[in-house]
């Protein structure tokens, strides 16, 4: 069963290494990724703010921003 991708899907991945958490973000449409890390002890919302921040730069910077505009319903 496959689905399709809206224009603004961002997929999450929250996985810990010792005292720290990594989060990446992928944007569906482009495949791009980012990642970034934080304590163990910070609020999930937090870091997820922070990577999806981090991955629009990222989209921006590579001129793709425009095409896909985040959903901010969607992470």
């Amino acid at each position: 069963m496959s689905r399709e991708e809206r224009p603004g899907e961002i997929y999450l991945e929250f996985r810990p290494i010792g005292q720290q958490v990594k989060v990446t973000a992928i944007d569906a449409a482009t495949g791009f990724e980012v990642s970034v890390f934080g304590p163990a002890s910070a609020a999930q919302d937090d870091l997820k703010r922070i990577a999806v921040r981090k991955l629009r730069r990222r989209l921006e910077q590579e001129g793709l921003a425009a095409q896909n505009r985040p959903d901010p319903t969607l992470y």
